[in-house]
This record gives C-alpha cells, sequence and structure tokens, in this order.
C-alpha cells in the first residue's frame, strides 16, 4: 500500500471515528469531507470504496445497532428510541431497522428478550451487516 493511500484511509477513519461519536447527529457531509481534507463528491466515492457503504447507510446502520441494544436492555419505548438514535420519524427507523434486520423492532425486542445469552454472543450474532442492494437508498 501507497504512503498516499494509507494517509487517505487514516482520513478516511477519522471522519467515520467522527460519525460513530456522533451518531444521533444529523449527517453534515461537507464537515465528514473536511475531516478527511477532499470534496464532498470524493469523500462519498472513497468512502464507499473504502467501507463498502455510502456514509449515509453507514450512519444508519450504526444508528440501528445502538437501537438493538436499547431495544434489548431497556424497557423504554421504539419511539423514544427512534428519536434517542437520531431518527427524524418512526416510519423511517422502521423501515430502516427492517431493512437491516429484517424484522420490526418490536419483533426483534421479543425474540431477543426471549432467549438470554452472553452479550459477546448475542452481539456477534446480531451484528447487522451492510446493505445488499448497490446503489439503493
Amino acid at each position: 500500500m501507497s504512503r498516499d493511500s494509507e494517509e487517505t484511509n487514516r482520513r478516511l477513519l477519522r471522519a467515520r471515528d467522527a460519525m460513530d461519536r456522533s451518531y444521533a447527529q444529523p449527517l453534515v457531509i461537507h464537515a465528514l469531507a473536511r475531516i478527511a481534507c477532499v470534496s464532498e463528491a470524493h469523500f462519498i466515492r472513497s468512502f464507499r470504496a473504502t467501507f463498502g457503504e455510502t456514509p449515509h447507510r453507514y450512519l444508519q446502520r450504526r444508528r440501528v445497532e445502538r437501537s438493538m441494544f436499547l431495544l434489548r436492555e431497556t424497557d423504554r419505548s421504539v419511539t423514544d428510541i427512534c428519536f434517542d438514535v437520531g431518527f427524524g420519524s418512526l416510519g423511517t427507523f422502521s423501515r430502516t431497522f427492517r431493512e437491516i434486520m429484517s424484522e420490526s423492532p418490536t419483533a426483534y425486542r421479543r425474540r431477543a428478550q426471549a432467549s438470554p445469552v452472553p452479550t459477546c454472543f448475542t452481539m456477534a450474532w446480531t451484528r447487522p451487516s451492510s446493505f445488499g442492494e448497490a446503489g439503493s437508498e
């Protein structure tokens, strides 16, 4: 790997780390592109080439991961969890959750509470993967 591509990857990782730290905040591409020291369009292309999904999809998946924890470990309402993890509407949250997990948030909560297993196994088995459809957003 060349020194330039290592530096590019390091900058993209910094931007992704910033997304992870503020997952509940709105996605601000120009700020992330600034962290990566590239234009907005180049940031989106580079992010997708490096991580296999667009910044928007990555952020949605991270939000769903966080909501999975809250659904398993708390008795808070699905609506409260939806807004706490950064979704703007319950409909968008439910649709996105179903796309990633192939079940509704309520069904996930029921299933997760029905079979207690060590957290490390639950995290490994239920970690959402990247979206399968290329280009669908």
